[in-house]
């Protein structure tokens, strides 16, 4: 078959998208845990629908536990874009929990059921039907686009996009879509970064009985510290006038998703107290307690603004004998409002929903962070139903996968220069 239009590659695949849903069913039947399962199978899946869609492709990593799979189709000039999914997913958990069987796949009348089908299975399948179209259609391609498939994004991705991008298989790309759940309403073109804070406090140790009159409580030194923790949350980001839509857009999102107020979470450092180790035995005074802060950083917040930041924290306590560490494993980041992958998945994802689409900033982070570190352009966009994402009774839409599918495919095609 050689499809000379995009109007002909839609045609194609609007006739296959029964294979799209049955794809994305298949995938969720993989038990597919992170971390108490196994990847192997899932992986092996991906291979062998790229081998008969007659897509080259190749397993990747440096953890046999974490394989990852990497694909290219068109040529080594022009426009690059990847496309990155992970197949790994958080437990199931308790099965009394679910309503149905996680790993069923099944096909209802409007949605698909089971673990990972928004988190990302639904979006891994998108990108994979929209590659074995264009390879299928036989459509010239004016530039070339990769697939990065990974096993290791719910427990942190050092095995899997953080690897590949260290390795050389993000070089020289001019954009990347990651098919994470958004919701068919936004596009996520930035993100927070985080920073882990641990607090140490030392005492004196003493007979429990003794304590107010002897020896030196650790535990109440460090819970005088995180009274002023709040002095965290009081930190802003930094945006350029480039970013004032999408800073506006974040906070309407936010406000809508997690309750009116919560908008300034966009903006502002998030702090929480995450974990508290403190004491030896409940009739012993304790000489150590460490707690661990889990800190988001907003577009435009460094390192030494944090730092200074928990010195007047320790200070305003007026205890001593409190020591920090920072962790900061990623930063703000952000892909402009105007860039071509932006601008693409916006253009049809209104003309498919006949709604207005969001590009906007997330408040956690994702994988694609890795890809930003390089200088991409890189967004996320995906089907989602968010009751149920790393909970229980975890869906999504039929329509939202038939239309995800379809989206990424014309915003590939933009991107490729295949022409109306």
């Amino acid at each position: 078959m050689s499809c000379k239009s995009r109007d002909e590659v839609l045609e194609l695949a609007k006739s296959k998208l029964d294979e799209l849903i049955k794809l994305t069913s298949d995938l969720i039947k993989i038990p597919s845990e992170n971390p108490i399962g196994s990847q192997r199978d899932v992986i092996d899946f991906v291979k062998n629908y790229l081998s008969e869609a007659g897509i080259p492709c190749e397993e990747v990593g440096c953890n046999p536990d974490f394989p990852c799979v990497v694909a290219k189709i068109g040529k080594d000039e022009g426009f690059s874009v990847i496309l990155n999914g992970h197949v790994d997913v958080v437990p199931a958990g308790d099965r009394a929990q679910w309503e149905f069987e996680p790993f069923s796949g099944e096909i209802t009348d409007k949605c698909i059921l089971g673990r990972g089908t928004s988190d990302m299975k639904a979006g891994v399948a998108g990108v994979l039907f929209a590659m074995k179209i264009l390879a299928e259609s036989g459509a010239e391609l004016n530039g070339n686009i990769r697939l990065h498939i990974v096993s290791d994004e719910e427990s942190g991705g050092q095995f899997g996009t953080k690897w590949l991008c260290a390795n050389g298989y993000a070089d020289n790309a001019d954009a990347c879509l990651v098919a994470e759940p958004t919701g068919h309403n936004t596009i996520e073109i930035g993100q927070k970064g985080r920073v882990d804070l641990v607090l140490k406090s030392y005492g004196k140790s003493a007979h429990g009985s003794l304590a107010g009159f002897k020896g030196e409580n650790a535990i109440l030194k460090l819970i005088k510290v995180l009274e002023n923790i709040n002095m965290l949350r009081e930190i802003e980001g930094c945006y350029k006038e480039s970013q004032a839509q999408a800073l506006l857009n974040s906070k309407l999102i936010a406000d809508q998703k997690n309750g009116a107020g919560t908008g300034d979470v966009i903006d502002h450092v998030s702090a929480n107290v995450g974990m508290i180790k403190g004491g030896t035995r409940p009739n012993m005074v304790p000489d150590y307690c460490e707690v661990t802060v889990d800190l988001r950083l907003p577009i435009g917040v460094g390192a030494k603004e944090i730092e200074d930041c928990v010195k007047k924290v320790i200070e305003k306590s007026g205890v001593t004998g409190v020591e920090y560490e920072l962790d900061f494993q990623t930063f703000g980041n952000y892909t402009e409002i105007d860039a071509p992958i932006v601008e693409a998945i916006k253009k049809h994802a209104e003309a498919l929903w006949k709604d207005e689409v969001l590009p906007a900033y997330q408040w956690a982070s994702s994988d694609a962070r890795d890809y930003r570190v390089k200088d991409i352009p890189t967004i996320q966009y995906g089907p989602s139903n968010t009751v149920g994402i790393h909970s229980y009774n975890e869906t999504v839409d039929i329509e939202d996968v038939k239309n995800a599918g379809q989206i990424y495919l014309l915003s590939l095609c933009d991107l490729m220069g295949i022409a109306e």
